[in-house]
């Protein structure tokens, strides 16, 4: 026989899930967690960076994309807290910020919501503090290493004018300067090379103002993209587009490298969706450690699961 329960007994509140984001340039991927950490949904919107913090057409950005996140996300549930890794976030102040826009968009508490470097996130989905080196490939790249103490170490990710070697953006751009330097030269010649075919295609036109428009004028990630047509074009066996994805994964190796001099030898685990292109990158980026005898992984992380994760255990009733 069912009773009613008694006033001074109130039944628990079930406890609301977790939010995990893992946001970058091209996309935002996120992830709900109930509090055995078990997956509730996931899905992708828009990416969402630190740097749309810094400029008025940024902030629009930053507030559709949010609007869209909170559409995908609360038909699953409402989150009871978010635990955000967010690319290109520097300052304390810009993680407040991107957590109270996040948290306003879920109709979340601003003090359930944190927001910090995407690489925390990625890192800790590799390994545990002090075990290896993280480097990271997809719209930009970084190595990534948090030590015993917690403290997070970097090398790289300097954003696209002053590094980001070996990353989807800087691929593109390598791309896309080869084939117009190739045009300097020789003027039309552009339908004899895979590349810049594939390159063309997927910029919607050949000549110099669709090139412009689109590097210019475009989002970073939207950039990145265009590696895409690289890897179709090294796919074919256009050997520029070969050489160039094979000079990528050296180029990241340099970053892992650089922190193994500075703290000595330890396993990689390579990942990001860079990493994905093509064979070639990979190659080259383990017979550029080879030589130092360092172990490498390649490793597909699911870092918004992590975050889900970390959000559940902070959530509230």
């Amino acid at each position: 026989m069912l009773t009613a329960a008694r006033p001074d007994s109130p039944l628990p509140l079930p406890h609301r899930p977790g939010l995990g984001l893992d946001a970058g340039g091209t996309q935002t991927r996120w992830a709900l967690s109930d509090a055995a950490g078990q997956l509730i949904a996931e899905g992708s919107v828009p990416g969402i960076s630190g740097l749309q913090l810094a400029s008025g057409a940024g902030r629009v950005q930053l507030a559709q994309t949010s609007q869209l996140l909170a559409e995908a996300v609360l038909p699953h549930g409402r989150p009871g807290a978010l635990y955000g890794g967010i690319t290109g976030l520097g300052e304390a102040s810009a993680g407040l910020a991107m957590a109270e826009q996040l948290a306003n968009a879920l109709g979340l508490a601003p003090q359930l919501a944190h927001c910090g470097s995407d690489m925390d996130i990625a890192y800790r989905a590799a390994f545990k503090p002090g075990e290896g080196y993280l480097v990271y490939a997809g719209t930009g790249a970084i190595a990534a290493f948090i030590d015993a103490q917690g403290q997070m170490q970097r090398a790289g990710g300097r954003g696209p004018i002053l590094g980001d070697e070996g990353s989807g953006y800087w691929i593109a751009r390598e791309a896309l300067a080869a084939v117009w330097r190739a045009e300097d030269e020789a003027p039309d010649s552009w339908p004899q090379s895979s590349l810049a075919r594939h390159l063309f295609e997927a910029l919607g036109g050949s000549d110099w103002a669709a090139s412009r428009a689109f590097v210019y004028g475009g989002e970073r990630g939207a950039i990145g993209q265009l590696a895409l047509a690289v890897a179709a074009a090294a796919h074919e066996g256009d050997a520029q587009a070969q050489a160039l994805l094979r000079r990528a994964g050296q180029e990241l190796a340099r970053l892992p490298l650089a922190l193994a001099r500075r703290f000595g030898p330890r396993p990689v685990v390579a990942a990001g969706r860079a990493l994905l292109l093509h064979p070639l990158i990979h190659e080259g980026l383990a017979a550029a450690l080879a030589p130092q005898g360092i172990e490498l992984r390649l490793q597909q992380l699911e870092p918004h699961k992590t975050a889900a994760q970390l959000a559940a255990r902070r959530s509230s009733p």
